[in-house]
C-alpha cells in the first residue's frame, strides 16, 4: 500500500477521544440503518422506508432507503471497530447532511418538533472522526502498527 494513502487512511493520533466518540456513535447509527433495512427495533424496513422516503421528495425511494440504510449500518459498525474510519465517518456525515436538510431543517432546531438537532449533533461527530480517524484504539490503529507506523507522529491525544 502506497505510504501517504495508507498513512491519510489509517494514521491518526487520537486516544480515547476518539473510541469515546467512534463506539456510541457507531451504535447509534448501526442501530438506525437495521431500521431501514430490516425492520429492526421498531423500524419500517426497506419498503417502508423507501415508501417514507418517495413521499419526501428523495427518488427512488427504495433506493434512497437502501442507500442511507447502508451508509448507516455499516458505517456503524465499521465506526464501532475503528474500521475505516475516515471513510466511514464521511459518508455517515454525508448522510445525516441529507436528514438534517431533507427531513428535520424546515422544522427548527429542536428534537421536541422533530428538529435537526440530533442530526447535527451526529453531523459533527462524524466530521470530527472523519479528520481525526479511529485514534490508537481501533483497527486502523491496528493496522497502521503493523505496516510500520508509516512514519506517523504516534503520540495519542485524548
Amino acid at each position: 500500500m502506497n505510504t501517504q494513502f495508507a498513512q491519510a487512511l489509517l494514521g491518526s493520533n487520537g486516544g480515547f477521544a476518539s473510541l469515546i466518540l467512534r463506539v456510541p456513535v457507531g451504535l447509534i447509527l448501526a442501530a438506525h440503518g437495521a431500521q431501514k433495512l430490516f425492520g429492526w427495533f421498531g423500524g419500517y424496513g426497506l419498503e417502508g422506508t423507501g415508501q417514507w422516503m418517495a413521499s419526501i421528495g428523495l427518488e427512488p425511494g427504495y433506493l434512497m432507503a437502501l442507500l442511507a440504510g447502508s451508509a448507516e449500518f455499516f458505517g456503524g459498525l465499521a465506526l464501532v471497530l475503528g474500521l475505516l474510519t475516515r471513510p466511514a465517518a464521511l459518508v455517515s456525515a454525508l448522510t445525516m447532511l441529507v436528514a438534517i436538510f431533507a427531513v428535520h431543517f424546515s422544522n427548527g432546531l429542536f428534537m421536541s418538533n422533530n428538529g435537526y438537532e440530533y442530526a447535527l449533533t451526529l453531523f459533527a461527530v462524524t466530521v470530527a472522526l472523519t479528520l481525526q480517524g479511529g485514534g490508537r484504539f481501533s483497527l486502523d490503529g491496528l493496522m497502521e502498527r503493523q505496516m510500520g507506523g508509516v512514519g506517523l507522529n504516534r503520540q495519542a491525544v485524548a
